[in-house]
């Protein structure tokens, strides 16, 4: 059976002013092994929606994309996936700002995918980011959410990368005492944080 990337839908209003997607991380497992809908790193990101869908009362839209592939290689990676997602919300909701929120590879995923047009918001996750990684992010505010006891995504990564693209945009580097990649203990603040942020840009409020 051939991948393909699948949205979740977690909250469809009927007249929503706002469409949010939510990524989520997940290393990969052997050469392009299919996402599943039960590996830890999707079902994390369930809490983080609907926080979301909450702070939007109503308003925002809110979906969960499962990519095609676990992981991220040369040959597909999740900035495909995003993209085609994107044109599917697009598609549902035309002409409404987007807002990305993901989680580890998920969190490089939204920072390399913020570029096009409809996105006006972007929040990473304890993003597993390369020292290099850069977007031109102007006009979108960003959001980098990172605990300090992350072991597996360093923070000093997130930290350079955050200086780049703050460059062009405004950048909010907010850091988690005792977070760890997995954003269990402290999932409150992580959610708290995408969702408040998110919400504020998209809602204009």
């Amino acid at each position: 059976m051939q991948a393909t990337p699948r949205l979740v839908p977690v909250r469809e209003p009927q007249a929503p002013t706002g469409v949010v997607l939510v990524l989520h991380g997940g290393a990969s497992r052997g050469s392009q092994m299919m996402v599943s809908p039960t590996q830890l790193s999707v079902l994390r990101m369930i809490p983080t929606a609907r926080r979301v869908a909450r702070e939007g009362r109503g308003r925002l839209a809110v979906y969960r994309l499962l990519n095609s592939f676990r992981g991220w290689d040369s040959v597909h990676t999740p900035v495909r996936d995003v993209a085609w997602a994107i044109d599917q919300v697009q598609e549902r909701h035309p002409d409404l700002p987007v807002g990305l929120i993901g989680h580890s590879l998920g969190g490089r995923a939204a920072l390399l995918a913020g570029e096009q047009s409809c996105v006006r918001s972007v929040v990473a996750l304890n993003p597993w980011v390369y020292p290099d990684d850069d977007a031109d992010l102007a006009g979108r505010p960003v959001m980098i959410v990172h605990g300090d006891a992350d072991r597996i995504a360093p923070i000093s990564r997130a930290q350079v990368v955050a200086t780049r693209i703050g460059r062009r945009t405004s950048v909010d580097f907010v850091t988690v005492p005792g977070g760890k990649h997995a954003m269990v203990r402290h999932g409150r603040t992580f959610d708290g944080h995408a969702a408040d942020f998110t919400a504020t840009v998209l809602l204009g409020e």
